[in-house]
This record gives C-alpha cells, structure tokens and sequence, in this order.
C-alpha cells in the first residue's frame, strides 16, 4: 500500500485530497494544527502539529524516523491567507511566512530521507504567485509567501534530480474553502483529482501546474 503526507488535512483541499486518496486505496498520515480530522477510516493516522513551531515539526519528526515508513508522495497543502487590503503589517508577514514557506521547508526538509526514490512533491501555491499575473496589490504577504514556494519548488527539483523525485507546485485555481470563500468557483474535490492525476502520472518535475497544464510561473 502506497502511502502519502498531506498537510492541513482537516479541511478543504487538504480533507478533499485525503477523500480522493483514501478512495484509491492509499495510507494516509495527515498533518492538522488541531491533531483532529472530520474523516474517519482506517487507512487514515492523524499527527498533531504546528508547522509554524520548529519544536512541533520535530517533535514528530523524531518519532516518524523511528517507524519504517516509507512516503511515496509529500503533499504540502496547509497555508494561511491573513492579509488586509493592500498595506503590508510586518506581523502579518512573518506568521504568514512561518506557516506557508519556513515551517513548510522545514517539514519537507526533514522528511527527504523518508520519501522514495521516484516519488512525489506537490507544493500548494496559487495563481496569486504568479509573477506574469501579478496586476494587483492585494494580499501582498500571502502572495509573497506563494512566489517563495514556487522558488523553493524549483530549487529542490534540480537537488533531486538524481533520485527521480519529481516536484511540482500546483495552482488549485479559486476553490471554496475557508480562505477562498463562498463565491468560488471551484470545488475543493477538483483541485484534489488533478493532483492525484499528477502524482499516479509521469509528469516534469520543476513546473508549476494548473488544471493538468503547465502554467507561467
């Protein structure tokens, strides 16, 4: 049985990602600030951490490494959007960068040793950091934060190279969730379907991904 770490699982994408895989017949180990999910299966093992606290990471990093559990896919879904208007609050930034980039480095860092040879990294980013569609100045930390992501994608691409991990980012498009709001239009399953297609698929490695497409970064 294949298995998979998906971050923020308790809701949205990250709970739509955790339903699609559990469907095909995959373990899941998912990440929850809370340590709860609203899904129970049996395939499914819930851990509690924090990935904005160093100590929380590694508190279960140090248990993780004394299992012989091999990961096939690394989904990095959890992120926060807590931006007002166009001004940018030096607080703000900082808690948005230690869950969206710093905390989710670190995770991802420590858990290469784990993941198998040949398999996945997906990045959650957004088409809010797209560099070729940066028109407005809303959300300014959040998508300061995504634009990192799609550099620290591209980086850990070509370290990996010799083990044939691939890494993508992945733009979900607007989805309805807690941060995307009522009025979106798209369902958190879609996005969860095409990074499932991406991770049971050859796919480049280093792009960032829309909809099955390679967009702009």
């Amino acid at each position: 049985m294949k298995t998979v770490v998906i971050t923020g699982i308790s809701r949205g994408i990250g709970k739509a990602t955790a339903e699609k895989f559990l469907n095909e017949g995959w373990r899941i180990i998912g990440i929850s600030k809370t340590g709860n999910s609203p899904i129970q299966h049996h395939n499914l093992e819930v851990q509690k951490i924090d990935i904005s606290k160093p100590e929380s990471i590694n508190v279960f990093i140090e248990q993780f490494n004394k299992s012989d559990v091999r990961i096939d896919v690394l989904i990095n879904n959890a992120g926060i959007s807590i931006d007002q208007g166009q001004s940018i609050s030096m607080e703000i930034l900082r808690k948005t960068l230690e869950v969206n980039l710093i905390g989710l480095i670190d995770l991802t860092e420590q858990l290469l040793p784990k993941i198998n040879d040949g398999g996945y990294i997906i990045n959650l980013s957004s088409g809010l950091g797209s560099l070729a569609d940066a028109t407005s100045g809303n959300y300014p930390s959040y998508r300061i934060s995504k634009v990192a992501v799609n550099m620290y994608t591209r980086t850990l691409s070509a370290r990996l190279i010799d083990r044939n991990i691939t890494v993508c980012s992945v733009d979900p498009g607007w989805v309805k969730t807690d941060m995307g709001g009522a009025g979106a239009t798209r369902k958190p399953s879609e996005p969860a379907k095409e990074i499932y297609e991406m991770v049971t698929s050859k796919i480049d490695s280093g792009y960032f991904w829309h909809k099955g497409k390679k967009k702009s970064w």
